[in-house]
C-alpha cells in the first residue's frame, strides 16, 4: 500500500510503497477514506515537537481520517468489520496519510450519519482546538465577546461557529477574501490586518483566542475588559503583562483522549457546525498539499484522499 513516510526530523515527506499493517490487540484496521492535513503535521514533521510526541522513523505521518472498518483486532468490541470510523490516535503513531492504518479503537468514533468521511477527517484536531480552548480554557458565555484571530484558518473556521453557537458576539481578523469568508461563517465584525489595525477596535473583548502568536498575540491583550480571557494556543502568554492588565492568560494544548473525540464529534452535529473544506487532493499529489500547508496561508482545511 502507500503511505506518506519520513526518516527522520526535518526530512522531507515521501510516498512509500509498504506492507499492510496487522489490527494488534485492541486495535482496528482501517481503509483510510479521506485525511486531513494540520498544521501540527508540519510541527511532527520538523522535529518541533520531539519532546512532547517522539516520533519512530520511518514514520507515517497523519493525525486525522475517517474510513472504514476492515478487521477486527483482538479484545474489541466498540466496532464491527464496515463500521464507518473518526480517528485520531497519539500525534506520535499517526498513520493516517496511508491507503490502511491500523488504530487503537480508544482512539476512534463512529461517523455520525450526516458527516462524510472528508469533513470527519478534518474534526479532531482543528474542531477540537477550536471548542475546548474556547469552552473549556475560556470558559466563553453567552452575551460576551470575542475576537478570534485567523479567522479563516482551520481552526478558525470552526471556532467562529461554535462561538456563535455559544451566544457570544464574534469579531474575526482576517485578510483578501478571507474577510467576506468569515462574515459568511457567521463573524458580527471582520478586520481585514491588512488595511486594518485590530488593536484600534472601538469595542473590549471578554475572550481573545490566539492563533496567531508573536506581535499579534501582545498587542491583544489592550483589547480585553478587566477579568478577559486570553488563550493561545500557539505560545505561552506573558504572565507578567497579564497580571498587569488585569486579565488571565492561558497556553492550550489538545487532548483528546477518552471520551473528548466523541463531545466533539457530537457538539459539532448538534450545532450544525460547517466543516469547511478548501481542497481535496489525492494521496499521489500529496507533495501540492504539504507545500500549501507549510505556507501557513491555507484556509479552512485541506484532505488528502487515497
Amino acid at each position: 500500500m502507500k503511505a506518506v513516510r519520513i526518516r527522520g526530523y526535518g526530512n522531507e515527506p515521501a510516498i512509500d510503497d509498504i506492507a499492510m499493517p496487522e489490527p494488534t490487540e485492541g486495535e482496528v484496521l482501517m481503509q483510510v477514506q479521506a485525511a486531513a492535513l494540520n498544521p501540527l503535521d508540519i510541527q511532527l514533521q520538523a522535529g518541533y515537537l520531539s519532546d512532547w510526541f517522539p516520533l519512530a522513523f520511518p514514520f507515517t505521518l497523519g493525525t486525522d481520517f475517517a474510513g472504514v472498518v476492515k478487521r477486527i483486532g483482538y479484545g474489541v468490541t466498540a466496532f464491527d468489520e464496515g463500521d464507518a470510523i473518526i480517528a485520531r490516535p497519539n500525534p506520535s503513531r499517526g498513520g493516517g496519510f496511508a491507503e490502511y492504518a491500523s488504530v487503537p479503537a480508544a482512539a476512534c468514533v463512529r461517523l455520525p450519519t450526516p458527516l462524510t468521511p472528508d469533513e470527519g477527517a478534518c474534526i479532531p484536531t482543528a474542531g477540537g482546538t477550536a471548542w475546548f480552548a474556547l469552552i473549556d480554557s475560556a470558559n466563553l458565555k453567552t452575551g460576551e465577546t470575542v475576537l478570534i484571530h485567523a479567522g479563516a484558518g482551520g481552526v478558525g473556521t470552526f471556532a467562529i461557529q461554535f462561538a456563535k453557537a455559544a451566544g457570544a458576539r464574534v469579531l474575526a481578523t482576517a485578510s483578501g477574501d478571507g474577510v467576506a469568508f468569515t462574515r459568511e461563517l457567521g463573524a458580527d465584525r471582520v478586520i481585514d490586518y491588512r488595511s486594518e489595525d485590530f488593536a484600534a477596535l472601538d469595542e473590549p473583548v471578554d475572550v481573545v483566542l490566539d492563533l496567531i502568536g508573536g506581535d499579534t498575540q501582545a498587542r491583544s491583550f489592550g483589547l480585553l475588559r478587566q477579568g478577559g480571557r486570553l488563550v493561545s494556543t500557539v505560545s505561552p502568554p506573558d504572565a507578567e503583562k497579564a497580571r498587569s492588565k488585569g486579565v488571565s492568560a492561558s497556553m492550550f494544548a489538545l487532548d483528546l483522549s477518552g471520551d473528548r473525540l466523541a463531545e466533539l464529534v457530537n457538539a459539532v452535529v448538534e450545532n450544525r457546525i460547517r466543516v469547511v473544506i478548501d481542497r481535496k487532493v489525492a494521496l499521489t499529489d500529496f507533495r501540492d498539499a504539504w507545500v500549501r500547508q507549510q505556507s501557513g496561508h491555507a484556509r479552512a482545511k485541506t484532505v488528502l484522499i487515497p
